[in-house]
This record gives C-alpha cells, structure tokens and sequence, in this order.
C-alpha cells in the first residue's frame, strides 16, 4: 500500500509539473513570425485610350474670352460647352485661318472636340462669317 501511495504522489507530482508547463507555455506571447520584406512595385499605368473626337454643328451661344470656354446650341437646341486653349485652331469656312475673337455670337459654326474627364476641349472650331452690308 506504501508503494501504491508512492506510487500516486510521484504520478500526481508528474502531472502537476506536466500542468504547470503547458500553463507558462500559454502565459508567454507567441513568438512574432519572422518579417518578410515585400517588394510593391507601383501599379502599372493604364494605357491613355485615344479619344475620338466629336463634331456637332449650330450656332455660337457664347464666346467668353476670359474664361476661355464657348457654348454652342444645336439645331436640336442642345447646349455644348467646350473649353479651347491657345492650341484649338479657328478657321473661317472660306478657309483661312482666325482667331476666337473674330468670331461672332449667333454665327453657323461646327466644334470638334474631345471629352477628357468632365469637360469637352475644342480642338478646332470652324465658323461661316456672315456677309456684311455692301459685299
């Protein structure tokens, strides 16, 4: 019977020691994973997509100078608002070349431009001048 409680203390004594391990085990933060240093290359640039211009025709609403945009209203009374640059070309339909203050408000004139973001750039405005009394 000694050797059976002897038996049990050594037994119980193995466990409590096997327990009290495990629990410092868990008390302890895990050790971090080693840092791995990605590479990020930035991101690809998306190829510019070309931009087909557009044409409309009608007459001139607005010709602002300062702020360097027109206003074209269509034969179907739709309003087109086009900023030009010192790169847009002016052309009279005769055809020689002008410049955007030559032109008249209420003058036939046909705007081709593109769409970048969420404005409309001229790239060429050509215009009918009208005749004058005597010519």
């Amino acid at each position: 019977m000694k050797s059976l409680l002897s038996f049990t203390v050594i037994a119980l004594l193995f466990t409590l020691a096997a327990l009290s391990s495990c629990a410092e085990q868990a008390a302890r933060p895990a050790k971090p994973a080693p840092m791995v240093e990605a590479k990020v290359s930035p991101p690809a640039k998306a190829p510019e997509v070309k931009v087909k211009p557009v044409k409309a025709s009608g007459d001139l609403g607005l010709l602002d100078l300062e702020k360097n945009y027109l206003i074209l209203v269509t034969k179907e009374g739709k309003l087109i608002t086009a900023d030009f640059t010192g790169k847009t070309k002016v052309q009279k339909l005769l055809p020689q070349p002008a410049k955007m203050g030559d032109i008249n408000l209420g003058q036939s004139a046909e705007v081709t431009y593109v769409s970048k973001g969420n404005k409309n750039i001229a790239q060429s405005v050509e215009y009918t001048a009208k005749a004058k009394k005597g010519e």
